[in-house]
């Protein structure tokens, strides 16, 4: 998938160290993500292609399973249909 994603401006990731995780702050409140989620949307900066994220994750987590492809693709359509991040 050659589509490149980017993180709607109205959210806000960053670590908090109170929730001993990493979180989307919006006006409205917050989403507190998991580990998974997390490594996700840190790689989502406007430039990787979607492919290119998965190729990444897969180097930095070598032990993960061979179709974490299709984990990565189904977690970023979940997340624009959130409106958390959108395609460029």
């Amino acid at each position: 998938m050659s589509q490149v994603p980017k993180r709607n401006r109205l959210y806000k990731l960053q670590f908090e160290k109170a929730q001993d995780s990493y979180v989307l702050l919006y006006p409205e409140g917050m989403v507190k993500l998991n580990p998974s989620a997390a490594e996700i949307l840190l790689q989502v900066d406007g430039e990787q292609s979607v492919d290119d994220i998965i190729m990444s994750l897969k180097t930095k987590f070598p032990e993960a399973p061979d179709d974490i492809g299709d984990d990565i693709t189904a977690f970023l359509s979940d997340a624009e249909s959130k409106d958390w991040i959108h395609y460029v």
